[in-house]
């Protein structure tokens, strides 16, 4: 077992296991289940059941759970034994014990749902909720549990999850791709969505965090004096990584790979103490299975060494904040990509009108895809020249963007082939895949056959959106299919149809720099929607288009959109309202105190200087004074942020409640921290009540 490739998804109940437990024809039926998403009958689920459990013993098991993602954007599991009792003993106590899993328990499951988010889908007294088996995503082992991946949905049936509506959106989109697809002449072929997410992330030392209550109950600091050195050398990206950090880095690999994740690179990101992780890019609802296994071992395995990982946006105001790219594809289950162009016609017009699609739903739909990465955490991060702005455009390279304009215009395209592009006719240029230089300020990229959204955060569940994703892009091409499948004649309906989508959509596109201040006004005068805040972008989430968009292809019901609304904002000021008061019992218990008495010595020390003939006291005195101001300074400002919070009892409406957090309570939380830093940067080291950014930056040797 000391071979990796031994090792690799070794603790996963994956095709190649199932194909060595289960007979022949029950393993056939389970390859059709998972490919054409077909129901399994109860005796083959019992089958399947009894082999799972039998594997899961030898490695260890004693426990199963249905394992899944409510909306709090983490994940959620109970634990049931296999141990059932048989026999009778004395006094009617079990007389022995079997180990036992049925079909039923592996398919479908009961939680108690009432304490979940729900957003108005249920009374709080309505306590059923169920869990129903992805077998798209495979069984694995943690812990000595086995886990079954699932679905979870309310008595009535409502999605209560993020599970359920991404494994909605990846059948609506393959629904409408496949419909293209038989235009193109490919029969019997389905398209899937691929993705990849690339994991941004901090490790400082576990002291570090045990020293301060903002870290510990928020995941960032919420005052902090920049230190003499960041980022600025540019000396720590790429750099040689820690031992502490490999060490950690090498059993993490070694946990991911057991459970089959593709974990492919690694490296020292940007910040001081900030790392990367990414995998190879697999099946959307599996990648995101994933990508919540990986931020769990990120956690779990730094703590075994002594360290935090630190997921949230921005834990330090002072250095880049953390993101989570992801890149998205589409391609038929026979592995052809469709966003990589082909060397015949047919192949080239079939490429550009899935790109065309998607340039259309990400300027039809720019406003869910900024919802869909809408956090307290991220407004820190988004536009502060380490992320991309929140003004959504796209990225496609000099020699496409070329490519589109001659379509457009129906002009002689002037790259390496001087030829007129007409669809079904010419061949288009053969550029390369990396034909252009990536753009790192753009939100959604084209990266040559993949498109990397950048706008997610790194503690962001990747399902919201690709949620969104497949569903617009689903749009798009559904919208082509109806024109292209009543056409008399395809190759001029086709050429048509692309010509006046670039025509049509053109102002999304921008190869220019996203972090320049003047993008912003260019934006808006071609008219990008800027939603700078969660508040400001969750306001259009109800939107009349919005819901029409997810109710005509099945991912969310009206209702079931409403209650992300509900949530989200509520979700909003929950964060804002913990992290105020956090902020406001810090000052109170040790800031303020500290100031005080660091104040009260310096005047000490002025008063013993002065009784020796011709000593100024001008350092004392003049930081007392000071200090004494910036005391009353933040004692001013902690009685408005108080204020702040108090006044929000009395607005009315999540929406009205979450822009009061925005408004009025994020910006007294500003305001104070001004005074805080000030004064940590007045103050002695062994005055100062909490560890400094030097102190936690570099804590990991």
């Amino acid at each position: 077992m000391n071979d990796l490739t031994n090792r690799f998804a070794s603790k996963v109940f994956d095709l190649g296991t199932m194909k060595q437990r289960l007979p022949k024809d029950t393993y056939r039926v389970m390859l059709r289940c998972i490919r054409d998403g077909k129901r399994l009958d109860v005796s083959i689920a019992n089958v399947v059941a009894n082999a799972m459990k039998d594997w899961a013993i030898e490695q260890g098991a004693t426990h199963f759970t249905h394992w899944f993602q409510p909306m709090t954007g983490i994940t959620a599991e109970k634990h049931d034994s296999f141990i059932s009792p048989v026999g009778d003993g004395p006094g009617g106590a079990p007389g022995g014990i079997i180990m036992e899993f049925s079909g039923k328990e592996l398919v479908r499951g009961e939680s108690d749902a009432s304490s979940f988010p729900s957003g108005g889908l249920r009374s709080t007294f309505e306590a059923r909720g169920y869990t129903a088996w992805d077998p798209t995503s495979y069984a694995f082992i943690k812990d000595t549990v086995l886990y079954i991946p699932t679905a979870f949905c309310s008595y009535g049936g409502e999605a209560l999850d993020m599970k359920t509506p991404l494994l909605r959106s990846m059948e609506a989109i393959s629904r409408q791709a496949t419909r293209i697809l038989k235009l193109f002449g490919h029969e019997g072929v389905k398209a899937i969505t691929t993705v990849g997410a690339e994991q941004e992330y901090f490790l400082v030392d576990q002291s570090m965090v045990d020293a301060r209550e903002d870290l510990m109950l928020t995941g960032r600091t919420l005052f902090g004096t920049r230190p003499p050195k960041g980022q600025e050398l540019d000396d720590h990206y790429y750099g040689v990584i820690k031992p502490r950090v490999q060490a950690f880095m090498k059993e993490l690999n070694d946990e991911l790979w057991q459970l089959g994740i593709l974990a492919k690179t690694e490296h020292n990101e940007v910040a001081p103490a900030q790392h990367e992780l990414a995998p190879i890019f697999t099946t959307t609802n599996i990648s995101v299975d994933h990508n919540q296994l990986t931020m769990e071992l990120m956690q779990k395995v730094a703590h075994r060494h002594g360290m935090v990982c630190l997921l949230h946006e921005k834990p330090f105001n002072c250095v880049n904040g953390s993101g989570k790219h992801n890149n998205w594809s589409i391609a038929t289950d026979t592995g052809v990509n469709l966003l990589e162009p082909g060397a015949t016609p047919f192949e080239n017009a079939q490429f550009l009108l899935f790109l065309c699609a998607v340039i259309q739903a990400v300027d039809d739909y720019q406003d869910l895809l900024r919802i869909s990465v809408a956090t307290p955490g991220n407004d820190h991060r988004l536009g502060a020249n380490e992320a991309p702005p929140a003004v959504v455009s796209m990225f496609l390279g000099d020699e496409l963007t070329e490519v589109l304009e001659a379509i457009e215009n129906e002009a002689d395209y002037s790259g390496r082939d001087q030829q007129q592009l007409k669809i079904g006719v010419h061949v288009l240029p053969r550029f390369p895949k990396d034909s252009t230089d990536r753009n790192r300020t753009s939100p959604f990229a084209f990266t040559g056959n993949k498109f990397e959204f950048r706008m997610p955060g790194a503690s962001l569940s990747m399902a919201k959106p690709n949620i969104v994703i497949n569903t617009a892009v689903a749009e798009s091409l559904r919208q082509y299919a109806d024109v292209l499948e009543g056409a008399e004649d395809f190759t001029s309906a086709l050429h048509n149809l692309i010509r006046d989508t670039v025509r049509a959509h053109k102002r999304i596109l921008f190869n220019g720099n996203g972090y320049d201040g003047g993008w912003i006004h260019e934006a808006r005068a071609r008219g990008l929607q800027n939603l700078p805040t969660t508040p400001d972008a969750l306001a259009h989430l109800l939107d009349q288009k919005n819901i029409d968009l997810f109710e005509a292809h099945g991912v969310y019901n009206a209702a079931e959109l409403r209650s992300r609304y509900e949530i989200l904002l509520e979700n909003y000021a929950k964060v804002i309202h913990i992290e105020a008061e956090t902020l406001i019992d810090m000052v109170n218990r040790n800031i303020l105190p500290a100031v005080s008495d660091f104040s009260a010595r310096l005047c000490r020390n002025a008063l013993a200087k002065g009784n020796f003939a011709g000593t100024a006291c001008g350092y004392e005195k003049a930081r007392a004074k000071e200090l004494s101001r910036l005391s009353d300074e933040i004692y001013t400002g902690v009685n408005v942020l108080s204020e702040a919070i108090s006044a929000s009892d009395r607005v009315d409406g999540t929406l009205e409640r979450a822009m009061h957090y925005k408004d009025d309570v994020v910006s007294a939380m500003n305001a104070l921290r001004e005074g805080i830093d000030t004064a940590e940067s007045m103050m002695p080291a062994d005055a100062w009540p909490y560890p400094s950014y030097i102190d936690i930056l570099f804590s990991v040797k």
